[in-house]
């Protein structure tokens, strides 16, 4: 099979069902987002983070890349004429929210309370995790834009937003685990 197939030189690319639309639209603009925190995960997972947490990141690849093909399908071509879903996958979960949760609460426990907003930075790794976390906030604003015109399951909203947070908290974990300085920002005052 030949990765490349010339029909998106002219700047449209296929959903899933078949639509052609312009690269640039905002339904390519989600799922590409969501691709690109995917390859920023594995570079979080290939840090010294930890067995435990690797498997967790495994997980959370594992549904971005579902989380990814419900974006990329094309909503008035999800049910084939058979009645059957277009994805044949397993969908998003309240349980894989509820794992980011539990993940993050057992994290908490052993970091020092926040008392006030944290610099990026300390470490490659501790960066690293923050880059993820920003690339899924920006995913998570894409597909909230893409929800308000054409409306899919909440539950890919929620599981980005829990994921960012997730993210959040396992760089602080990580500043921790590698002994990295965790800066406070505490704004300079107005002469």
């Amino acid at each position: 099979m030949k990765i490349y197939t010339k029909t998106g030189d002219k700047g449209t690319t296929s959903l899933f069902g078949g639509t052609r639309v312009p690269k640039h639209h905002i339904r390519i603009e989600s799922y590409g987002s969501v691709d690109e925190l995917n390859s920023h995960i594995g570079l979080v997972k290939d840090q010294k983070v930890g067995d435990h947490t690797r498997e967790i990141l495994n997980r959370v690849q594992d549904r971005l890349f579902t989380l990814g093909a419900i974006l990329a399908t094309d909503p008035e071509k999800a049910i084939l004429k058979s009645g059957q879903e277009r994805l044949n996958i397993p969908t998003i979960t309240e349980e894989d929210i509820i794992l980011l949760e539990k993940e993050m609460d057992s994290m908490n426990e052993s970091l020092p309370e926040m008392t006030h907003f944290v610099l990026p930075g300390g470490h490659p790794s501790v960066s690293i995790c923050h880059i993820a976390r920003c690339v899924c906030r920006r995913a998570e604003r894409m597909a909230t834009a893409l929800h308000e015109i054409s409306p899919f399951n909440e539950l890919v909203l929620q599981y980005l937003n829990r994921l960012s947070d997730y993210l959040f908290v396992l760089a602080r974990k990580l500043s921790k685990d590698l002994h990295a300085n965790e800066v406070k920002w505490i704004p300079e005052k107005r002469s």
